[in-house]
């Protein structure tokens, strides 16, 4: 097969999807049984997300600690850290305002006017408070084996941080051909290849993940739940797409019109991204494609893992939207100073909550009280929260590939790749000289 036709596949998979589901929704005597009928569908779903997970880790530890080994020293890992970081920054802050804005201007909960629930509604969500100490405790890992067990990509950073500096430390300070540290990270970077293999086999279940998880989804919620929802999730897309302009904007200065290559390869990965609703089930694909448009493996492998803790651009975005949305479906007025309090409140507390099931939702949750929102506002939206997630995730797919591809543009760590190479099915093989600059 000479050309990728994976993206194909994943969307007739999507259609079908949608076909069925509809179809059993509407043949279906009961709620009860499509439910049922729903959970047979979930089970591909499950397989093919576990099998993504499996891969996650052992993709994650070896790309960083084959990447920061290879920087030569600790000042070049701290300087393209010090980047990447001034990126997700600037980009959290335009999403989040972006949502707060159009959330202002279009105020679609004005239409929803509920009453104030009974303080004992109860979403069946859990949450946690806001809680700093909390959170910078669980970055630094226990056992690096606990955290790869449970995917902690922070967790699985830090460690990778301190033995790959160590390993490049002792890599550069000896020649010898068969050094201990010369061994390793050719083993590491072995391992690397021998991982994005595994997910090209991985991946080539994607459709059946994609339609199963779509028909289960319209199977149970139908399609007249968007009608219901539709003025709700119409204004949050098209905030999305004005957060997209804006990403695609900022790529291009960087970028030039190498943006839309860039976006042209990354297709496949964003379409997973959005029929799965899942970040983690685009990232190994989402990698293999970032070195396909040139990135070296050592900027891909640092600066991706830390997007996904740090660059949520799309979730950042829904947080605000839907706690604007949960006040104004209450007629609960909010100042400019609390809008702008919520803001900086998100953007600290929705950091590092990738691995959190509904993680947005457990955000806005927490978010909530602090403003004298009512929690069960939350059941207002969790009805079309998939359809949304769908959304929110592309996004978060397209905003870190951006970051990465930016990021490297500065770093001088993009070489060119043929297009037939860029278009093939094949896994890159990793480059024989992929170190980075040294820093000043």
């Amino acid at each position: 097969m000479k050309r990728n036709k994976l993206t194909t596949w994943i969307g007739v998979a999507l259609v079908a999807g949608i076909i069925v589901g509809y179809l059993c929704n509407t043949l279906a005597p009961n709620a009860a049984i499509a439910k049922e009928i729903a959970g047979y569908f979930s089970i591909f779903t499950d397989i093919f997300l576990r099998l993504i997970k499996m891969i996650i880790a052992p993709l994650v530890l070896g790309t960083l600690v084959a990447g920061l080994a290879g920087m030569g020293d600790a000042k070049a890992v701290g300087r393209l850290g010090a980047k990447a970081l001034g990126w997700f920054i600037g980009a959290s802050l335009c999403s989040l305002m972006i949502g707060l804005v159009v959330a202002n201007v279009v105020r679609p909960g004005d239409s929803v006017g509920v009453p104030l629930p009974d303080v004992g509604t109860a979403t069946n969500l859990k949450t946690s408070a806001l809680n700093l100490k909390d959170f910078i405790t669980h970055v630094f890992p226990k056992s690096i084996f606990e955290s790869m067990a449970n995917n902690e990509i922070l967790q699985i950073l830090i460690f990778a941080l301190f033995f790959g500096v160590a390993l490049g430390k002792l890599h550069n300070g000896t020649n010898a051909p068969n050094s201990t540290a010369n061994s390793l990270l050719k083993s590491t970077e072995d391992l690397v290849h021998v991982m994005l293999q595994v997910t090209d086999y991985v991946m080539r279940f994607a459709p059946v993940g994609v339609f199963a998880a779509v028909a289960a989804v319209i199977t149970t919620q139908g399609l007249g739940i968007l009608l219901v929802y539709g003025k709700y999730m119409a204004t949050f897309f098209f905030a999305l797409a004005t957060l997209w302009a804006v990403l695609i904007t900022a790529g291009f200065c960087v970028l030039g019109k190498d943006i839309f290559r860039l976006i042209k390869l990354i297709r496949g990965p964003m379409l997973l991204g959005f029929s799965t609703a899942s970040s983690e089930s685009a990232y190994p694909k989402l990698m293999e494609q970032l070195e396909k448009f040139g990135i070296k493996d050592r900027v891909t492998g640092f600066i991706l893992p830390l997007g996904y803790s740090f660059n949520l651009d799309g979730s950042m975005m829904y947080t605000g939207f839907a706690a604007l949305f949960i006040a104004q479906a209450y007629n609960i007025p909010l100042t400019l100073g609390q809008q702008i309090t919520m803001l900086l409140v998100l953007m600290v507390s929705s950091k590092g909550i990738a691995g959190v099931p509904r993680a947005s939702l457990v955000v806005v949750a927490a978010v909530l009280p602090m403003f004298n929102l009512p929690e069960a506002g939350l059941l207002l939206v969790m009805g079309v929260d998939h359809f949304l997630d769908m959304g929110r995730t592309v996004t978060n797919v397209l905003g870190n590939a951006i970051a990465t591809a930016v990021v490297a543009k500065w770093e001088n760590a993009i070489t060119p790749v043929s297009p037939e190479l860029a278009e093939s099915d094949e896994v890159l093989p990793l480059p024989q000289d992929v170190s980075l600059p040294k820093a000043a």
